[in-house]
């Protein structure tokens, strides 16, 4: 049996990227559905006061759309996607929450080291994420104008596919 090796082109190497990426995508896309929290309960019912011991009040925001992201600073994979959560921040409403991640102070040091200034909630012992039923971080809701929730992203998103899926509930 006899084994002809294809000769590499710039074309085949493109179509071979771009086939991976799609498999990744589609695969990306299943395992976020299947790993997609129950969420029964609205955002909205809650004030709730933040690291700095501002109240939130989720109702101020029912205007116009609004990230509630959950994660952890123990998180490898929510610390790759931080500084995507702090470039949406600067143009959309952001809340984090920030489950089993230490104390306040602690809380506020890890976000000042990083630059980051997005609100944070401190969910110390994980009530707030069990109510959620968010079982995997990060988890990235997203509620449209009308304080319905429209996307749950679990695992990382890129800045670009969030900022898509907020353009979408326009």
């Amino acid at each position: 049996m006899s084994k002809v090796k294809e000769k590499w082109t710039w074309q085949r190497v493109v179509k071979e990227v771009l086939t991976t990426l799609v498999l990744f995508f589609i695969i990306s896309q299943v395992v976020n559905f299947i790993r997609k929290p129950d969420i029964q309960t609205s955002i909205y019912a809650y004030e709730l006061n933040d690291i700095k011991n501002e109240e939130i009040d989720f109702f101020e925001y029912k205007d116009e759309p609004l990230i509630v992201h959950f994660w952890a600073t123990w998180c490898p994979t929510c610390k790759l996607e931080a500084s995507n959560i702090q470039t949406l921040s600067n143009n959309h409403n952001v809340i984090s929450i920030a489950v089993n991640s230490g104390t306040n102070e602690e809380l506020s040091q890890y976000m000042s080291e990083h630059d980051f200034d997005y609100r944070v909630i401190n969910d110390a012992n994980s009530a707030l994420a069990q109510k959620f039923n968010i079982g995997a971080y990060p988890t990235t809701l997203i509620y449209n104008a009308k304080g319905e929730l429209k996307f749950t992203e679990v695992g990382y998103s890129t800045t670009l596919g969030l900022q898509a899926r907020l353009e979408l509930i326009k």
